[in-house]
């Protein structure tokens, strides 16, 4: 009895043990679990107060309402945001780092040839999050112009008397300053800073004179009236400052520019977390909050994602590389 006593024990627990493995392989394993399970860093490769802020902050707090998570803001500026992006390159692809990247990212590869990422290679491109024109503004206690046409009569008249900010050398206020230079055969000033929140603070102050922005930082300046607006670099005006002519309708003819932001993954990152955040976002973008923001900042709402996000990511570094080429623009490496 003793025997077969002790054969039944152990058979129950044998059955019990390849019931509970049964059970522990059917559980995913930690890293395929439900994302995100703590915090998400979001790297703006940007100071707080520029552009990229003004669509990333706003993203980060409905992708909290949404995910009942907390999606940090971590602003690394420097070298047109290639310092940012190479950390975010750097970062573990785990689903808990992406970077909220801006066309300054397609234009970097013909400015910096040392960049130690690939736009192309070292991420997966998620999602456009935004994309507004650029607008040309000048401090109205600086510049007494009142129209775009006013503007370029003076910087013609006055040679390298005019400072123009941008949000470092290589970004799309950079070369948005250089393009208004060669079709207008006017001679300004470049002044880089460390991204466009320090730009627009010394623009509102009045140390410099103008600068070529984009709407996300610009528009709520223009509507405040700490700055004039110019012209909106776009064939439509736009909503959120229906007053401001566009380009052609100031008397400049094909002078369109226009910036985007959009969140990229490190590439390694588990293709369930990249399909998850992708869908989270888009609907993010159609969140009546969301909507209402990005009218404000004179956006209007992408629907670029994935495989054709990365098409259009190409298209713009060939874009841009000719723009670099043509300006003849030369940086040395960050």
């Amino acid at each position: 009895m003793f025997r077969l006593t002790s054969w039944i024990a152990i058979r129950a627990a044998a059955v019990l043990t390849a019931a509970v493995a049964a059970l522990a392989g059917a559980t995913p394993p930690a890293s395929a679990q439900s994302w995100p399970q703590r915090p998400v860093n979001l790297i703006v490769p940007f100071p707080a107060g520029g552009g990229t802020d003004a669509f990333a902050r706003p993203l980060a707090a409905q992708l909290e309402i949404q995910l009942k998570q907390r999606f940090l803001i971590d602003n690394r500026g420097g070298a047109g945001g290639t310092i940012g992006a190479s950390a975010a390159a750097k970062a573990e692809p785990n689903g808990y780092t992406f970077l909220v990247g801006a066309a300054h990212h397609a234009i970097a590869p013909s400015l910096y040839p040392k960049l130690d990422y690939d736009i192309e290679k070292d991420f997966i491109p998620v999602a456009v999050i935004a994309m507004p024109p650029q607008v040309i503004v000048v401090n109205p206690g600086k510049v007494e112009a009142k129209t775009l046409a006013e503007f370029i009569a003076y910087a013609k008249a006055n040679p390298n008397k005019i400072n123009y900010a941008s949000a470092g050398a290589g970004t799309t206020h950079h070369l948005a300053g250089e393009l208004f230079k060669i079709l207008t055969q006017t001679q300004l000033n470049h002044v880089p800073y460390r991204g466009a929140g320090p730009a627009m603070q010394d623009l509102v102050a009045g140390h410099v004179h103008a600068m070529f922005d984009g709407l996300g930082s610009s528009a709520n300046q223009i509507q405040s009236g700490a700055l004039r607006g110019l012209a909106v670099a776009a064939t439509t005006r736009s909503p959120a400052i229906p007053e401001v002519p566009t380009s052609a309708e100031a008397g400049l003819k094909g002078y369109e520019v226009s910036t985007w932001y959009a969140v990229f993954a490190p590439k390694g990152t588990p293709e369930p977390i990249v399909d998850q955040i992708t869908t989270e976002i888009r609907k993010a973008l159609d969140a009546d909050a969301i909507k209402e923001a990005w009218k404000k900042n004179g956006s209007p709402t992408p629907t670029l994602v994935r495989a054709d996000f990365g098409k259009f990511v190409t298209s713009e570094v060939a874009r841009w590389g000719k723009v670099v080429k043509d300006a003849g623009i030369k940086i040395e490496a960050p």
